[in-house]
């Protein structure tokens, strides 16, 4: 009777939690009931996105091993995205986002952004907007994570005051082979790193494309995670992060079902390793001011932890966001006024909700450790 009780009990608690489906109890077992092997996979993959890669070009590893190996890299996409310019008129992205900021003085060099809770979440279909003239890669599970710096002045730009450089750490379900045209796609899930030269002029540095309005645009080489466009499903299971280092490389990272991919590209094209002040995460559209657009009853808890060199609480802003991609969520409780959780000590960041739907009222205390919370009601509840 007991465990006849606790289980309506459990089904009762998980359907009062703002109407969280399924998949929230489909994931929060498999933390609780493996406590030991998720912590040894969840720190494997925090040190695959610590580890910088041994020189430039496309790496994969698989756990347990912590040792980057060299991969054939494909060519540079032809993936393209809008810069933000001017107010958002989109959910959350293209603007109405959320940006952590470092601490005054200080300059990120890591940036790791997860999602500790997808629930509710069967479908995406990436969809034109207005903004993008329709433009983009649209169709079922075409969608984008990016990891997006700051737009400021770096020795990059040279004389020219104007110019902002600005970095994009991607992970992107589909791309174009060419940044010239996109008549076919190469149908392949990958990670790279696109980096701008915002208002450089009408001439380009060599190797670098033009995108018509005085930027200069140019994309890594990329690393292939997957044939095809990896489900919306698989969110959960997926991290990206950023990393830049003066002098050196950078490295966008993605962690996935026990591999981690890596592609890089010098930091001397954009120097963002001497401006990285801001760090903006989410799952957007693919591609052109395009949309990711959830199934009804979405929700997801987004984080990100940041490396500065200190151990203090990072801040916020809220209604920035550098990129023009979005998806046709909001953030929680309200776009205006969303619930945001910053903590420092040894991995400090920041986390929040976003949602199509009307969750329950958020709590830091739930947000940083949803599994955690739920995991300690139940067992109160049994």
């Amino acid at each position: 009777m007991k465990s006849v009780r606790g289980s309506l009990i459990r089904v009762l608690l998980l359907g009062a939690l703002a109407g969280f489906s399924a998949s929230l109890a489909a994931q929060a077992d498999r933390e609780v009931t493996s406590p030991t092997d998720a912590k040894t996979h969840k720190e494997w993959r925090e040190t695959m996105h610590h580890t910088r890669a041994p020189h430039e070009g496309c790496f994969h590893a698989s756990y347990p091993s912590t040792q980057w190996k060299a991969v054939q890299c494909a060519p540079p996409p032809g993936w393209r995205s809008t810069p933000r310019r001017g107010p958002s008129d989109q959910a959350v992205g293209n603007g109405a986002d959320l940006v952590v900021q470092a601490p005054t003085g200080q300059l990120f060099s890591n940036a790791i952004g997860s999602f500790p809770l997808v629930s509710g979440v069967t479908s995406e279909t990436g969809v034109g907007t207005a903004a993008g003239n329709y433009g983009g890669i649209l169709g079922a599970n075409e969608y984008s994570l990016q990891l997006n710096t700051n737009q400021s002045y770096s020795a990059a730009c040279g004389s020219n005051s104007s110019c902002k450089a600005w970095q994009q750490y991607l992970f992107a379900t589909n791309t174009c082979p060419s940044l010239v045209s996109c008549s076919t796609y190469t149908n392949e899930t990958q990670v790279f790193i696109e980096y701008w030269l915002l208002d450089y002029g009408p001439t380009c540095p060599t190797g670098w494309a033009s995108d018509g309005a005085n930027d200069c645009v140019q994309n890594s080489p990329a690393t292939t995670i997957y044939s095809g466009q990896l489900p919306i499903t698989d969110l959960s299971q997926l991290s990206l992060s950023g990393s830049a280092t003066a002098s050196g490389t950078d490295e966008a990272t993605v962690t996935f079902d026990g591999e981690a991919y890596q592609a890089t590209v010098a930091d001397s094209y954009t120097d963002i390793a001497s401006v990285w002040s801001e760090a903006e995460f989410n799952v957007v559209g693919n591609d052109n001011r395009s949309q990711a657009e959830f199934n009804p009853g979405a929700s997801i808890i987004v984080n990100i932890q940041v490396t500065d060199g200190s151990s203090s609480a990072p801040t916020y802003v809220n209604n920035a966001g550098t990129t023009g991609e979005s998806n046709n969520l909001s953030l929680v409780p309200s776009n205006t006024a969303p619930v945001v959780c910053t903590f420092g000590g040894a991995s400090p960041g920041m986390v929040f909700m976003e949602s199509n739907t009307t969750p329950a009222a958020a709590t830091c205390s739930y947000l940083e450790h949803p599994y955690a919370w739920l995991s300690a009601v139940l067992q109160l509840l049994q």
